[in-house]
């Protein structure tokens, strides 16, 4: 099977076409042939300096995939073979990610694609659509009425924030830079702010009444002790990178702070997919490539810059 490796840590160029067997499906577990791969920044930050992620050279990356089972091993249920499939695989110590024409994935980590979507669509949900789903719905727990702030409402996961949180009937505050703005209010964000004003906190503050928002998510970083003073007494605030700074008011409000890493199960995905069924939320892809254009996925994932995610043409 063809497959992007990497066999040191660096740039764009460290990625090297190889063929490689093609794995087998284990105990449990499900070979997959994969149409489309997502690619995320955590890929890029691996790719440049992973050894953290103990994650053995050569590597093939990649953790998000859309495509189609080939295999099912040994005391697997509810799949089988030409079933569409759509999953994040695990990223610790896992060599054998989705930039490759197949790989084999633990069957319960794995959901049935919605039908209604594309593969490069699907191939765009399960790490960051996860990563919304997990803070929004099951850790902030939003509910209809209340307001939530998210924090990078332009990125990969805050997009899905913002249409997460409005599916649960919030009046949603996102903030980005201006160019982002109408994305943003295209995906059902009530009010877009510019995170680089001086007066942002003052300006979130009047939208929430004074009293401050109902809940807060940083999905950009370094927005968790400025989400303590613009979210309410007992409030609630989610975050998907490690808190820095002055946290006193915290403790001070009797606010909960949720530290969001996504963990891996198809149950996640099955609770997510009706909303795409009906509509009520949407990929944002900013370009497909072809498998071999990997390096150029990841020089745009190291610019920062795009809108929306970068997917992979993978199989047909």
């Amino acid at each position: 099977m063809r497959a992007m490796v990497i066999s040191r840590f660096g740039g764009p160029d460290v990625f090297e076409l190889q063929d490689r067997p093609r794995p087998v499906a284990g105990p449990g577990e499900l070979l997959v042939r994969v149409v489309a791969s997502g690619t995320n920044p955590v890929d890029a930050k691996i790719r440049q300096a992973g050894s953290w992620a103990g994650i053995p050279f050569p590597a093939v990356l990649g953790y998000d995939v859309s495509g189609v089972v080939e295999g099912v091993g040994p005391g697997v249920t509810g799949f089988k073979a030409g079933d569409e499939v759509f999953y994040t695989p695990e990223i610790f110590g896992n060599p054998n990610g989705s930039y490759a024409d197949y790989t084999v994935a633990a069957a319960s980590i794995v959901a049935h694609k919605p039908p209604s979507l594309s593969h490069v669509e699907a191939a765009g949900i399960p790490l960051a659509g996860g990563t919304a789903w997990e803070a929004i719905v099951r850790r902030l727990a939003v509910r209809p009425g209340e307001t939530v702030l998210i924090h990078g409402g332009a990125g990969g996961v805050g997009s899905f924030a913002i249409q997460f949180a409005k599916a649960a009937g919030a009046r949603v505050l996102a903030t980005a830079s201006k160019a982002n703005h109408e994305a943003m209010r295209d995906l059902g964000a009530d009010v877009t702010l510019d995170y680089r004003d001086t007066d942002v906190m003052d300006q979130i503050l009047r939208e929430a009444g004074g009293a401050g928002v109902d809940a807060s998510f940083d999905t950009a970083g370094g927005n968790v002790p400025m989400s303590t003073q613009v979210t309410r007494p007992f409030g609630r605030i989610a975050t998907i990178l490690p808190p820095t700074g002055d946290l006193d008011a915290l403790y001070v409000k009797n606010q909960t702070l949720y530290g969001t890493f996504l963990t891996r199960e198809g149950a996640r995905l099955r609770e997510m997919a009706p909303l795409f069924e009906r509509g009520q939320a949407r990929v944002i892809v900013d370009a497909v490539l072809p498998l071999e254009q990997v390096g150029k996925a990841h020089e745009r994932l190291d610019s920062g810059h795009g809108r929306g995610k970068i997917i992979l043409q993978v199989g047909a």
